[in-house]
């Protein structure tokens, strides 16, 4: 399997890499400075400088950009449907590293988890950026999509345990009412899910 890591050089990104390595997977880092992961093959490019050459001939390609800036918080959405627009009508598979903020908490999804009264204000901005770039690829019907949302706690310094819990579009919690997830953990969903691919045009949940 030929894969594609964008923002390699982030922390989930390298785990990501690392983990598709080590499956033998045929492992690309797309990164904008000097590659700091463990694959050999690399793209230097800035995510927008991006061209349907350059991500042509990937089964999958993960894309992991984040920003936390708050006056750049449209590049959540900038930036993706970017994505979408040089991989649409290809056969690549667009894999999103989500954001929690945008679970629903009821079977309706009439509310979501970033609108809830205890959610922390200073998250508030990215879980709105990264919700409305998932909207809006939620209406492209010519992407082989799948967006996997953390859990509520994402600890990048967490271990890897090897297991977790894959859900859908409501937030979940174990039966201690906790909702936490490791990167590591994360990433081993994320390339079980560029493995298997079941669940194309949808967005899935993982956690502990």
């Amino acid at each position: 399997m030929k894969i594609g890591v964008i923002a390699a050089n982030g922390k989930e990104g390298r785990l990501i890499v690392k983990e598709a390595l080590d499956r033998g997977m045929d492992v690309t880092a797309i990164v904008r400075s000097a590659n700091k992961t463990e694959a050999k093959k690399v793209i230097q490019k800035d995510i927008m400088d991006l061209t349907k050459e350059d991500l042509q001939g990937f089964d999958v390609v993960v894309d992991a950009f984040g920003v936390w800036d708050e006056t750049k918080m449209n590049l959540h959405s900038v930036t993706l449907n970017h994505l979408a627009d040089i991989l649409s009508g290809s056969s690549t598979r667009l894999l999103v590293v989500g954001g929690a903020g945008s679970l629903y908490t009821d079977k309706t999804h009439t509310m979501r988890l970033s609108e809830t009264p205890d959610f922390p204000k200073e998250y508030l901005p990215v879980a709105n950026g990264m919700g409305k770039a998932l909207d809006e690829l939620r209406k492209r019907n010519d992407v082989k999509w799948t967006y996997m949302s953390p859990a509520a706690e994402f600890d990048a310094e967490g271990k890897r345990t090897g297991s977790y819990v894959l859900a859908g579009e409501e937030f979940t919690a174990n039966e201690k009412g906790e909702s936490y997830i490791s990167y590591a953990d994360y990433a081993i969903a994320m390339v079980d899910e560029a493995e298997k691919g079941n669940h194309v045009g949808e967005r899935i949940s993982v956690r502990k």
